[in-house]
């Protein structure tokens, strides 16, 4: 992995012996640098935030969120799975 640092930290036994591994110690670290990456995910939730915001202004309310998608959750019970 390019610019990358070691870092120790502290695990259990299980988890030391599954990263004696090396690609799957390299999936480690890319999903950790990821995790750790707060802008992404404060973009989204920023993102989130604004619309929900913009539907409360224009009247949508929780139980019109609940309703719709109970209706959508029933729509894709009924409906025949792909063969």
């Amino acid at each position: 992995m390019p610019d990358t640092v070691p870092v120790t930290i502290e695990v259990e036994p299980d988890a030391a012996a599954a990263l004696g591994d090396e690609a799957r110690r390299a999936r480690v670290g890319r999903l950790v640098s990821r995790m750790l990456r707060p802008a992404s995910t404060d973009h989204l939730f920023a993102v989130m935030k604004a619309i929900a915001a913009e539907a409360q202004r224009r009247g949508f309310t929780e139980e019109m969120l609940e309703e719709e998608l109970a209706a959508y959750n029933a729509e894709r019970r009924e409906r025949p799975s792909p063969a």
